[in-house]
């Protein structure tokens, strides 16, 4: 089998990380003869491709409708030879399409689909997810199926694989304290901490109201957010709104996630709508308890009591009872890291989400 993924995007999020995973687990476990990543040359995917020494072609494009690059789409197919093609982002669709459509790209098209969100009513999107061309949509979770049905005549094009995680990242799984040297945070104090965008689904306003909450209340901790985004400035000045500037630390993209994970007591997720929350999964490898929203595809991957705890979304006083209620409890802790290890081990490593999609993929190529 001779595979495309094929991504528009230029930001570096959980689905342009699922790519590389995807990539690697099929090169390691001897999934697929040859492959092939084509995304933007100035994005971050591109970047990290090439410093793994993946097989990546990088490209301009002027939007999404852009028909010069559908053309030239057809024939990097042709010359790579692909057996199937998969679409990771909105853009890489509709390019596929047009190239099907207009220029004769003819192998089978499988798109990925990552967010809870209803294709809407426009007709050109409701096309372009019905086309004929596409055989599959792999979705990451349940909900994430359950609200395109409303949208997909032909149901049975619908699958569900689930999140992935790159376990051999995740090597580090004591705490050494480096986050107190760096940020000047005293050693009796805690970290709870999160790493996600600041943008609206990730519900920082929760986050940081909780985490005043837990401060009115006298706990002693310091709150680490990790990330970037859109709203991040104005997430800081609300934190100070909040006469939290000394409490919050807002430290930035990072690329040793795998590092600073440990270094968290707790991680606080307060996101609304997730599909699924792979840090979560991140965390379960890293051996650091959660506490996260009752919300969207969150309890498909956190079983309350058993792997960690749920709050009411959007409700601050909540999740600082449960994070009140689960930092200080060691038994606890451990009963939901041991539980979260093993459902990460025997649900979402890339071997197994790896031969998941390979399954997918050979019942498409055979019909």
């Amino acid at each position: 089998m001779r595979v495309i993924h094929f991504t528009a995007s230029k930001v570096w999020r959980g689905h342009e990380q699922m790519i590389i995973d995807i990539y690697e687990s099929f090169r390691d476990n001897s999934l697929a003869e040859e492959q092939l990543i084509i995304c933007p040359i100035d994005s971050e995917i591109f970047r990290i491709a090439t410093c793994k020494n993946l097989n990546v072609h990088g490209f301009s494009y002027k939007s999404e409708y852009d028909l010069n690059f559908a053309k030239k789409l057809q024939n990097l197919t042709m010359h790579f030879n692909a057996n199937i093609m998969l679409l990771h982002n909105s853009k890489s669709h509709t390019l596929a399409v047009l190239s099907a459509l207009f220029f004769g790209l003819q192998i089978p098209l499988v798109l990925f689909r990552t967010l809870i969100k209803n294709i809407g009513t426009n007709f050109l999107r409701k096309y372009k997810y019905n086309y004929e061309g596409i055989k599959k949509i792999i979705c990451i979770s349940d909900p994430v199926l359950e609200i395109l049905k409303y949208s997909i005549n032909n149901h049975s094009k619908l699958t569900v694989v689930g999140s992935v995680v790159d376990t051999a990242n995740f090597m580090y799984k004591k705490k050494v304290s480096f986050l107190h040297q760096e940020f000047n945070i005293p050693l009796d104090y805690k970290i709870i901490g999160n790493v996600s965008a600041f943008c609206k689904v990730k519900d920082h306003y929760t986050w940081i109201n909780t985490a005043a909450e837990l401060h009115k209340r006298g706990l002693k901790a310091k709150y680490v957010l990790i990330g970037d985004g859109p709203l991040e400035n104005e997430m800081k000045e609300y934190a100070k709104s909040k006469g939290l500037e000394n409490e919050i630390i807002f430290a930035g993209f990072r690329n040793d996630i795998n590092k600073c994970l440990p270094e968290f007591d707790l991680f606080l997720f307060t996101s609304s709508n997730e599909a699924t929350g792979g840090v979560i999964l991140e965390s379960y490898a890293c051996n650091v308890p959660v506490v996260a929203a009752r919300a969207g595809g969150i309890p498909t991957i956190l079983i309350d009591n058993e792997t960690g705890l749920l709050a009411e979304a959007g409700n601050a006083e909540d999740f600082a009872n449960k994070v009140e209620k689960l930092i200080y409890n060691s038994a606890m802790q451990e009963k939901f890291t041991i539980a979260g290890s093993n459902f990460l081990m025997t649900t979402s490593t890339r071997e197994i989400i790896g031969k998941k999609i390979l399954t997918v993929l050979n019942e498409v190529l055979v019909k």
